[in-house]
């Protein structure tokens, strides 16, 4: 089960699209109450909207260091040793990415979606944590399930 041509696609993908949403999450959780974490995480000169805004952004990004980047990262590296297990790992993490995105469709789009407009949205803001989902769990369904592409 050696990695393809499209495990490396979505190993660059996922770590360019991820890397930046862990780096202001990382400032968050280090100090969740200064004006830089605020302007990274909801915008400059924006304020959070409510306690339990602020809460949702801090529980997320302890979810996802604690939970989904170990997850994308043990992934990897067992995709790349070839392993199934590495494989499920990283579809795991696509499975989480994907879930998360469709809370956060509900939950910010009111929000970020006028103030960003549709091509950043459809792309960063949303779209490619939900497309590279998408593509990492059904790739490592296929790699699981024996397919090779």
């Amino acid at each position: 089960m050696e990695p393809t041509l499209i495990t490396w696609v979505l190993v660059i993908w996922g770590a360019i699209t991820l890397a930046p949403l862990t780096a202001v999450q990382l400032a968050l959780l280090l100090s969740p109450h200064s004006a830089r974490s605020k302007e990274w995480v909801i915008g400059k000169g924006e304020d959070w909207r409510d306690k339990t805004h602020f809460r949702f952004a801090l529980g997320a990004a302890w979810a996802d260091w604690l939970v989904a980047v170990p997850l994308f990262v043990a992934g990897v590296v067992g995709a790349f040793l070839g392993e199934t297990w590495g494989y499920v790992l990283f579809g795991v993490a696509g499975a989480i990415s994907l879930y998360i995105n469709i809370i956060l469709w509900f939950m910010e789009k009111e929000y970020v979606y006028p103030s960003r407009g549709p091509l950043k949205y459809f792309t960063y803001y949303w779209g490619f944590f939900v497309y590279w989902g998408v593509l990492a769990l059904a790739y490592s369904v296929l790699r699981v399930s024996g397919i090779e592409l």
